[in-house]
């Protein structure tokens, strides 16, 4: 005879259990929001804090202006850092391969006078080949990522010195230098803005654009989880969101349409952003990127071919880097021995601040973008209000140890809950 249990769980117990579902729900849910727009919530209080110690002066039309262009080079090696990261490696000769692909298109350009779109390709491929370089040694050879790149910072450092003869090799061409520096041109005019003065048509209409694109997108991805009944986050605060994103881009962008227009280093970030974004969400290469992070085992019983995206990734890495190397160069009409010197770290910040995991498996490219600007915004405004550097750098590395303290919480908190 099976007999019940007097201890077992009664009516009230299993009443009290479903009522006490929902709760659970909704602070999962809470907390994957919470970890998910953190770096946004951090990214605008960052903002705010600093426009009021400026007293303006870092939101300014030429300030912002001036932001995007000076750290356009890192949030370009920040791309191609987070997808290596989400893999499960790292990249330390980052900064190095920017300095000598840097001194690459300056001979080519400068010495040998080649015309600068056949010199900007042959140094996309050096890139390349630099990262195929490394990206064998790592995927196919089986030696770790931090050893091969600390070795690709010493020698790609060394080949630096020795392509520019230890000096700075200048001035490059006006093409490449607008690349770097220079602005779209106005089109269709400027507009009256009442007290905020003129700004540029043609400027706004693509910030309406881009805000558009992201309302859409956003909107279709959570229809999208709806329908697989996935959890999403309720209406009200879907729609808060994409009201502040919404802000924040039109902001910058009326500003950048009072001062000199878009620069053009910032249309081609805006083409790396979506371009690996879709990578990442929509391509079957990101989604096995993902899976390599996250699980190495199960990724290669899966069929994964983990050699080959491993060693793919460097490759993209290093083709990354070399155009880093051109923006950063023209910009500055040379390249130098000590271009690129801890641009590594920054980019490795930036990707960490941005989200991703200390194990791999997690992060955006959106994310390590938003990393990147802490950082810019850290740099900026501690300069505008006249800190030395040594404050500088306090600040920078508490932001960087609270953010990874943060997914560590946020991963002990997720796992708790199960």
């Amino acid at each position: 005879m099976i007999g019940v249990d007097p201890t077992g769980p009664g009516p009230a117990v299993a009443v009290a259990k479903q009522a006490a579902a929902p709760d659970r729900f909704g602070g999962r849910l809470f907390s994957a929001n919470l970890r998910q727009n953190g770096i946004y919530i951090a990214f605008a209080l960052i903002i705010a804090l600093f426009a009021v110690w400026t007293e303006g002066d870092l939101l300014a039309p030429q300030n912002i202006s001036n932001l995007v262009v000076q750290n356009s080079y890192i949030l370009i090696l920040a791309i191609g850092m987070i997808l290596i990261i989400i893999a499960g490696h790292i990249d330390l000769s980052a900064g190095s391969v920017l300095a000598v692909t840097g001194a690459i298109s300056a001979v080519l350009m400068v010495e040998y006078d080649l015309p600068w779109p056949l010199a900007i390709l042959i140094t996309l491929i050096c890139g390349g080949l630099i990262g195929a370089w490394q990206g064998y040694w790592i995927a196919y050879f089986g030696i770790p990522a931090f050893i091969v790149t600390l070795a690709g910072m010493l020698v790609f450092r060394a080949l630096t010195l020795a392509v520019l003869g230890n000096q700075g090799i200048g001035p490059f061409p006006d093409e490449v230098r607008t690349i770097a520096n220079g602005f779209m041109p106005t089109y269709l005019g400027n507009i009256g803005l009442g007290p905020l003065d003129g700004a540029d048509l043609f400027t706004l209409l693509i910030g309406l654009a881009f805000v558009a694109g992201i309302v859409v997108t956003q909107w279709r991805a959570r229809a999208g989880r709806q329908r697989y009944g996935q959890s999403v986050e309720p209406t009200a605060l879907f729609v808060a969101k994409l009201v502040l994103a919404a802000v924040v881009v039109m902001t910058v962008i009326v500003q950048l349409a009072r001062f000199k227009n878009l620069p053009w280093v910032l249309v081609l970030l805006a083409v790396l952003v979506l371009a690996y974004s879709l990578l990442t969400d929509r391509v079957v290469f990101g989604r096995h990127i993902y899976a390599i992070g996250g699980n190495l085992n199960a990724a290669t019983l899966s069929g994964i071919k983990v050699k080959s995206v491993t060693f793919w990734l460097f490759v993209n890495m290093g083709v990354l880097a070399s155009i880093a190397g051109i923006v950063f160069a023209g910009r500055l009409n040379q390249a130098g021995p000590t271009a690129g010197n801890g641009f590594e770290l920054d980019a490795i910040a930036a990707a960490f601040i941005g989200g991703a995991a200390v194990q791999g498996g997690v992060g955006r490219v959106v994310g390590a973008i938003t990393g990147g600007l802490i950082m810019g915004v850290i740099n900026n405004g501690m300069s505008l209000i006249g800190a030395p550097s040594e404050r500088v750098m306090l600040f920078k590395g508490l932001v960087l140890l609270a953010a990874v303290a943060f997914d560590v919480f946020a991963k002990r908190r997720a796992g708790a809950g199960k």
